[in-house]
């Protein structure tokens, strides 16, 4: 079989980093999801939703691909729906970063967009926000010939993160301890806590929230500037029993670790995959230089330059 551009997904540089981590700390590997087609880890997730839809019937030939995304999780569906021949049509908010709504429709995908809600702070982010895109694109699932991924509650995801479990122990060795990974879906998480476990029960399992609606702690949801995570209320697929602590990390740390992140190591991620820094950080403090902490660039800065977290004034 000649390949096509879904056999690139996967099998993802991990790398130390050196600049960001002070000494006395765990040795902290970042796993560079950016280098997957559409620059996100998300594609792991699209082929497997719609590989395991095709199979079993759920999606036929001539269908539309139905989601609401905050627009990672909506590039990689379109990539897989262009390579796969399936028109999509996609719920986003201009809440989310210009470069990620093109990406979407550069692909192919019908975008329709949810007006955002406005906040006394400006943040974007917000419980309603998510709710309203839902509600969108349940409605669009009303019509004939059309099939929804539902990504908050579709379990097909979770196996699409597999390979990334998988990929992980073997570039480590199995020499790893803990794993850090903030929660949107909460598929990834899962998924590559299933593989690690399975291979060593030890190996902490740290989730990441967004401190201003860290509804996985048990406070109330508020708008944050997190893209990609923090739903606003626990997301369908989490699971608190596979987790051993929940770090919260305010907007403005993300920003400056995934900031200090390009200037000091040169890895240019986004917001989320800063956040994960900051925490991972934590969490090798309390672990001490003897272990090994592992954490993910979730997806490419080239993602938000048009955003202030880059965006040169």
């Amino acid at each position: 079989m000649n390949p096509t551009i879904l056999d690139s997904i996967g099998n993802t540089t991990l790398i130390l980093l050196n600049k960001v981590v002070p000494p006395g700390h765990a040795k902290i590997f970042a796993k560079l999801e950016w280098q997957n087609p559409t620059g996100s880890m998300k594609d792991r997730m699209a082929v497997a939703v719609i590989s395991r839809a095709e199979a079993d019937g759920r999606l036929r030939p001539g269908d539309t691909v139905i989601e609401y995304t905050g627009g990672s999780t909506g590039a990689s569906l379109a990539l897989v729906c262009a390579a796969k021949g399936y028109p999509i049509h996609l719920v986003s908010s201009k809440a989310f970063s210009q470069e990620k709504l093109d990406h979407m429709a550069a692909y192919g995908a019908q975008l329709t967009l949810v007006p955002q809600e406005e906040t006394p702070d400006g943040r974007g982010f917000t419980k309603r926000l998510f709710l309203d895109m839902i509600e969108t694109a349940r409605k669009l699932c009303e019509q004939p010939h059309t099939y929804w991924t539902d990504q908050l509650n579709n379990t097909d995801s979770i196996a699409g993160y597999a390979s990334l479990g998988e990929e992980i122990w073997e570039q480590t060795n199995g020499q790893v301890d803990a794993f850090v990974q903030s929660v949107g879906t909460a598929a990834s998480l899962r998924g590559v806590a299933a593989v690690l476990k399975r291979y060593n029960p030890k190996v902490k399992i740290i989730a990441v929230e967004p401190e201003e609606s860290s509804v996985l702690s048990g406070r109330a949801p508020s708008a944050h500037d997190i893209e990609g995570i923090g739903i606003g209320y626990p997301p369908p697929l989490w699971d608190p029993a596979i987790v051993e602590e929940i770090l919260s990390v305010k907007t403005a740390e993300a920003k400056e670790m995934a900031r200090q992140l390009a200037g000091k190591e040169g890895v240019f991620a986004g917001t989320s995959s800063g956040g994960n820094v900051h925490a991972a950080i934590r969490i090798a403090q309390k672990l001490g230089p003897a272990a090994t902490v592992v954490t993910l660039m979730i997806d490419s800065g080239l993602k938000y330059v048009s955003t202030d977290l880059y965006r040169s004034e």
